[in-house]
């Protein structure tokens, strides 16, 4: 039996105006919410990664100010353990020419109780612990991060 090791991902949380950034796409054969989220890929520190994901799936520049949390899940449907860093921030320009990562439906903006009532469609339970930590005022700061990799 082979244990594969966590995937890491990294995922945006954005409000503005009462309403969260969240992206509608295809999971396998199920169109689900998530937050604008994506695998860490080689040579990549978190931030960078969170902002390209960002700007990937929602066309919308992201700058993170602070770390919402760590959190660990393994899903059921595929037994794969994800080690996902949230980040909360300030939502910039959007660029209605740029291009969505494959599988992308749309961004949308949504309120926290539209949020909810979708949580049936959430691609995990990640989506709405964020929403709801950061509804709770968590917030770490970024130097709880450190990027060794250029030192």
């Amino acid at each position: 039996m082979t244990i594969e090791r966590p995937r890491i991902t990294v995922a945006a949380v954005i409000e503005r105006d009462g309403r969260y950034l969240l992206v509608e796409e295809l999971s396998g054969e199920r169109t689900v919410y998530n937050q604008p989220a994506g695998h860490l890929e080689a040579g990549e520190n978190l931030l960078d990664a969170v902002v390209r994901e960002s700007l990937e799936e929602t066309a919308w520049r992201f700058q993170p100010t602070a770390l919402l949390g760590v959190y660990q899940w393994t899903g059921h449907d595929n037994g794969v353990t994800y080690l996902r860093f949230c980040f909360s921030g300030e939502c910039g320009d959007h660029d209605p020419g740029q291009p969505l990562d494959r599988g992308i439906i749309r961004a949308c903006w949504l309120t926290a109780d539209e949020v909810l009532a979708c949580r049936a469609r959430h691609r995990s339970p990640l989506v709405q612990r964020c929403i709801d930590d950061h509804r709770a005022g968590k917030r770490y700061p970024l130097s709880l991060y450190a990027d060794l990799t250029a030192a």
